[in-house]
């Protein structure tokens, strides 16, 4: 896989809550620090951070957990 969305692409995904859409806020190829967590990310197998729509928050997903909305 390599960099299926960009950032400012509208993207959805599933949560404990349900479905969730928002938009795609930067593609990490290298590894991150995210919320407290490292989190391995490189060129082959980027992570996504994502914004919801509804409530703002940020959330970080492997490109295989996301989908076009």
């Amino acid at each position: 896989m390599s960099n299926r969305y960009k950032a400012g692409d509208h993207v959805k995904w599933n949560s404990e809550a349900g479905v969730i859409h928002g938009k795609v806020v930067k593609v990490h190829v290298q590894d991150v620090e995210f919320c407290g967590r490292q989190r391995h990310c490189s060129k082959e197998a980027p992570q996504y951070e994502v914004k919801s729509d509804k409530t703002g928050h940020l959330a970080m997903h492997k490109e295989d957990a996301l989908e076009k909305a």
